[in-house]
């Protein structure tokens, strides 16, 4: 379902947001364009493969110069997405990233990951990881002249999407 106001969202809208961002439950939410998004938190493969994704990349990241991020916001503040995982170049401890090297989306039923990825493309982002925890299936999509672009796996971190499938300890 989705609901649009054209125009300032009505006080009980903003008291529920104000009211999700006081309990922590905005952490999935986004701004597209000025358009605020709320998402639910994802079931609990989620959380478990995210972990298996940070055992697994975080050592290879290092090896690569970069730092890892879990969740962050790549964008500015009145449009941003909000990636799984996130891998720098140049981390410092911000609010709104312009960019990253690496941004993970950890895929859930009807979430809008693939829709994120013109916006990674023109925020510099050089790689994106799709991972699919019900098909137990990775996808790396490449910078390319005009989009990001299917490849076999990450030439910064050096790994086959085969091999990062094999490596993961996928939840049943």
């Amino acid at each position: 379902m989705r609901t649009t106001f054209v125009m300032d969202p009505p006080p009980i809208v903003e008291d529920w947001l104000a009211q999700r961002r006081a309990l922590g439950q905005d952490r999935y939410d986004e701004v597209w364009e000025g358009e605020y998004r709320v998402a639910p938190m994802p079931k609990g493969r989620h959380g478990r493969v995210e972990v298996e994704l940070v055992r697994i990349l975080m050592p290879r990241a290092a090896r690569a110069g970069l730092v890892g991020s879990g969740g962050c916001n790549i964008g500015a503040p009145g449009d941003y997405r909000g990636p799984d995982q996130a891998y720098f170049r140049d981390w410092q401890d911000l609010t709104y990233y312009p960019t990253a090297a690496i941004v993970v989306e950890i895929l859930s039923p009807d979430d809008e990951s693939r829709h994120k990825l013109g916006f990674y493309f023109r925020a510099g982002v050089e790689e994106v990881l799709l991972v699919d925890p019900d098909s137990h299936t990775v996808e790396w999509l490449m910078r390319g002249r005009d989009g990001l672009e299917p490849a076999d796996g990450s030439a910064i971190l050096g790994i086959s999407s085969v091999d990062l499938a094999a490596a993961i300890d996928w939840p049943a």
